[in-house]
């Protein structure tokens, strides 16, 4: 099973364009789209909208989209947009994502 893994950084202003290029990788691959929140403290439409986007392409290719390190006010607004049925979750304080 193929994995992608990915760090994300809310600092970056490229985020929501960070998720549009993942999305674009999701062809021809299978598996599971790691992505690393553990730095993610809040945030911003756009963010979620991509978020959203991505979620629905790699639904659409039979990818699993995991999140690493969501913390509890970002779970939270995922609850809230409904988002959490598109996504999977995983917390490993002491780890780095499937190391």
């Amino acid at each position: 099973m193929a994995m992608i893994a990915m760090p994300l950084n809310m600092d970056d202003r490229r985020f929501a364009l960070t998720l549009r290029e993942a999305g674009a990788k999701l062809d021809g691959a299978d598996g599971e789209a790691i992505l690393d929140f553990s730095s993610v403290r809040r945030l911003d439409s756009n963010a979620l909208r991509a978020l959203e986007e991505f979620a629905q392409i790699a639904d659409e290719k039979g990818i699993k989209v995991v999140l690493y390190g969501v913390n509890v006010d970002v779970y939270k607004v995922f609850k809230l947009m409904k988002l959490t049925r598109l996504l999977s979750f995983e917390y490993c304080p002491a780890q780095s994502p499937r190391s």
